[in-house]
């Protein structure tokens, strides 16, 4: 099964694809943004593809968010997996922490080791690259006191050197990464045979003709709580059609075809203008 994730090879997202992968007979296709993984699975060139959408200290990915919102109606979320995400210093040659010039890396990762960057390296410049990885791949080419943020993995496939270990800011660093497929593919990861078992989450986008009117927002969330759906998560982003009008992501607990979901879904749809599902898929368990 042909298989994208954002890469390139050594990202975080390889990492976590590796490690919730079930079985063999994967084809990995590394592909260089978040943009052009979703469409790989919306064009059909990979069956199933991993992003990520939500660092538990970043929050949420809006690129993932505004791909599948956005970008195409045909790409599903079939399923999750919640991987820690430690950051390590890497480096092409073994360095003094005050001999370093320049820290590069992804922005979501020099957010995530905020502190460090400051507390040890304050004299350093930090530049943004297009992945943890990519930026690995960066100083392992260059000659001069250039160091990464990136993982294990990479400073491996580069054949790089650890400086120091655990450099994100907080301890329980996570990412919730997504699998996407072509709607009515099988939930779960690749390579499963077995039917998932244990609870269900589904994703919602919606945008509403009435988002101006005093408690449009309340209504809308009602139809949930009404028939006690719960939500694991919320937010607005902004529909690029001018200031003050947003998109609203959630995360509900059960399956689209759930009595109670199914029926709240239903109510949402007369409070609004468009109502997306974006997936139904098992939740991540550690089991």
């Amino acid at each position: 099964m042909r298989t994208g994730y954002l890469g390139p090879e050594g990202t975080f997202t390889q990492e976590a694809l590796l490690a919730s992968a079930h079985g063999g007979g994967l084809e990995l296709v590394a592909l260089p943004t978040i943009y052009d993984t979703v469409m790989a699975v919306h064009e059909g060139s990979v069956e199933r593809a991993l992003v990520p959408i939500e660092n538990s200290l970043e929050g949420s990915v809006n690129a993932t968010l505004d791909a599948l919102a956005v970008e195409t109606d045909d790409v599903a979320i079939v399923g999750e997996v919640v991987h820690p995400i430690r950051h390590c210093l890497i480096a092409r040659t073994p360095l003094e922490l005050s001999q370093i010039e320049t820290v590069v890396s992804h922005p979501q990762a020099t957010a995530q080791c905020a502190r460090f960057l400051r507390a040890r390296l304050p004299a350093a410049r930090v530049l943004a690259g297009d992945s943890t990885a990519d930026a690995v791949r960066m100083v392992a080419e260059r000659e001069d006191r250039w160091a990464a943020l990136g993982n294990r993995l990479a400073a491996e496939r580069y054949h790089c050197q650890i400086l120091r270990s655990g450099v994100e800011d907080l301890p329980g660093n996570e990412t919730r990464f997504v699998w996407l497929a072509r709607p009515g593919a099988a939930p779960g990861p690749p390579g499963r045979d077995e039917p998932p078992l244990g609870p269900w989450k589904t994703a919602i986008v919606f945008w509403g003709l009435g988002a101006e009117a005093p408690g449009w927002l309340v209504s809308c969330l009602s139809e949930f709580s009404q028939r006690e759906v719960n939500l694991t998560r919320i937010e607005s982003r902004p529909r690029k059609q001018g200031l003050g009008r947003y998109m609203f992501f959630a995360d509900l607990e059960g399956a689209e075809d759930q009595p109670s979901v199914a029926e709240a879904l239903a109510a949402l749809k007369a409070h609004v203008e468009e109502l997306r599902v974006l997936g139904s898929f098992p939740a991540f368990t550690d089991d």
